[in-house]
């Protein structure tokens, strides 16, 4: 049975909400990124991480005062509606589900690379419908099971770190930029590290299942965006004091590579299961956050309005989640997951610009934040989005208008 105006349970305190972050943040991203993103901006990768981590906070901050006053379903899809209009809530909402259902694909697969890697496109599918599954008996159980993920990989993250650092190869030389490094290639670094950071969004787009909104949504924000900084600073400067740019840019496994080189072969086996397991906590994350845009979009009818349908007994949109779990399962089982991080960042870095752009509009009585961090916020989300990839651009501006052409055609017959 289901109701589809019945209200999301609020179930979520400060805690879980952070963790829900955690999770979505601490996942496959900093197992991932390392590599393509040394690749760009070669001895200058802890500037382009740092310039990701400047315009993250910015975003971070927008969307929670944002979510603060907005506490509903649909994240930036509700703040673009609500202070710029109909057309740029949508087009936000249609570039992060589009967006994110890459992710989910690319974090599945990484599950599979790291757990069977002959069979990674089985289990990358194995995945979604497992995770599906869990979100589809209510969000308490998918925060429940985010702790353990975090704690997880908090521990193997950390354990690395030591490993790395306490080691003869490390070298402090290793970090200081060099002749390899073109501000065009940090720019590229960053909108490919952003990917690993831009997992704080899943708190805002669960903002009618938190509690006391306006209290816990700006509380719980900064704390998991800094709580993830700190780790991947301390990871990146562990993995290129041994391995060098040169080293990094060419590894297939980074963490693992790391480990090798820092004398801990026993760690490899470590980070291999790390690495899944950070996988599964942001595909569960992500999941969880794409249901909940695509429910608000159905209930404004932008997308099936059955989709808006709310389970009885367990207060989820089941059938959105059915929906995202079909979805992602088909990309997870034909795409390649380097692809798909660059088509999702560059559809992620839009949608953060459309909540920077709503930022800016809200009124001091309305807990605005400085003027000066939606700006930052905006600019870098629209510069580090056209740094990306040729084809990455090309791919992501030409779904972006497809769903502008989508939302054009539906306006015109309903005027009919």
């Amino acid at each position: 049975m289901s109701d589809q105006a019945a209200p999301l349970a609020r179930r979520l305190g400060v805690g879980d909400a952070v963790l829900v972050g955690l999770g979505a943040m601490l996942g496959a991203g900093i197992f991932a990124a390392l590599a393509p993103a040394a690749r760009a901006a070669g001895s200058g990768l802890l500037i382009g991480l740092a310039a990701a981590a400047v315009v993250a906070y910015c975003n971070a901050t927008s969307s929670a005062r944002l979510a603060a006053r907005y506490p509903a379903s649909g994240g930036t899809y509700v703040y673009g509606r609500e202070r710029l209009g109909p057309f740029w809530g949508y087009l936000a909402g249609w570039a992060f589900v589009v967006g994110k259902t890459a992710s989910c694909a690319a974090m599945a697969l990484t599950v599979g690379a790291y757990a069977w890697p002959e069979q990674k496109h089985a289990v990358a599918v194995a995945a979604v419908v497992a995770l599906t599954a869990v979100n589809y008996r209510g969000v308490q159980k998918s925060a429940l099971l985010t702790r353990v993920i975090v704690a997880a990989v908090l521990a193997v993250l950390a354990a690395v770190v030591v490993a790395a650092l306490t080691s003869g190869a490390a070298e402090a030389d290793r970090l200081r930029p060099g002749g390899d490094t073109s501000p065009w290639g940090v720019l590229e670094a960053a909108g490919l590290l952003f990917f690993a950071f831009a997992g704080y969004a899943r708190i805002a787009t669960l903002g009618e299942e938190v509690r006391d909104p306006e209290r816990t949504i700006p509380r719980a924000v900064p704390v998991a965006l800094g709580i993830t900084l700190v780790a991947y600073a301390a990871v990146a400067v562990a993995v290129l004091a041994v391995l060098g740019a040169g080293g990094l840019a060419h590894a297939t496994a980074p963490l693992s590579d790391a480990a090798a080189a820092a004398g801990a072969g026993w760690l490899e086996p470590v980070v291999r299961v790390g690495a899944a397991v950070a996988a599964l906590g942001s595909l569960l994350a992500l999941i969880l956050g794409i249901s909940r845009t695509t429910l608000a979009m159905a209930r404004d009818r932008h997308l099936p309005h059955g989709l808006a349908a709310v389970h009885e007994r367990f207060r989820v949109p089941h059938r959105a989640e059915l929906a995202v779990g079909a979805a992602v399962s088909v990309v997870a089982a034909t795409v390649d997951v380097r692809g798909a991080i660059g088509f999702s960042s560059f559809g992620v870095l839009l949608y953060y610009a459309v909540a920077n752009a709503s930022a800016w509009t809200l009124r001091p009585e309305e807990g605005r934040p400085p003027r000066v961090v939606p700006a930052v916020g905006l600019a870098g989300c629209v510069v580090l989005a056209f740094s990306l990839p040729p084809v990455s651009v090309a791919a992501g501006a030409g779904v972006l208008a497809a769903g502008a052409v989508a939302y054009a055609v539906r306006g015109r017959w309903a005027e009919r």
